[in-house]
């Protein structure tokens, strides 16, 4: 089998307004006050690190990451899910183009792919050839609720 090459970024980058930092602002401001009158000191700073990891993330761009499909499995950036630790596929084409992975992973055990349209029906061929079963996959209703905040 030849290996099937492809680069994506690493996440959509999406745009956030003057308006979406106020709101993350006020909403870590106002807990940590609240936090602070109840005496809970360390929710307060975990709040504060908290809302300074997000509004560093929203403004972080994304990296280009380059996959791979071979005989050893697939490569995502520097990491390798050898086709044993795969339990299942899905290639979605609505609403983006992406391959999901079922794979041994305890946290967040379906990794989503963004691919090429072209690529589709090659990364699907290359799956069942490596006997890796097709199975209907959804994102992982963490990343449902992060795309849904913006991110």
């Amino acid at each position: 089998m030849e290996s099937l090459r492809w680069s994506a970024l690493e996440y959509e980058e999406k745009e956030h307004s003057r308006d979406w930092f106020w709101a993350l602002g006020v909403i870590v401001v106002a807990g940590s006050v609240a936090s602070v009158i109840y005496g809970d000191y360390f929710f307060a700073g975990l709040l504060i690190l908290g809302g300074v990891l997000l509004g560093f993330f929203a403004i972080k761009k994304p990296d280009t990451i380059e996959y791979e499909l071979s005989e050893r499995g697939l490569r995502a950036g520097t990491r390798l899910y050898p086709y044993d630790n795969i339990r299942s596929f899905f290639v979605r084409t609505d609403p983006g183009p992406a391959l999901l992975i079922h794979s041994d992973r305890i946290f967040l055990p379906v990794i989503s792919i963004p691919i090429d349209p072209e690529m589709a029906e090659d990364i699907y061929g290359a799956m069942i050839a490596h006997e890796i079963p097709e199975e209907k996959l959804t994102e992982h209703s963490s990343e449902k609720i992060m795309d849904s905040l913006g991110f």
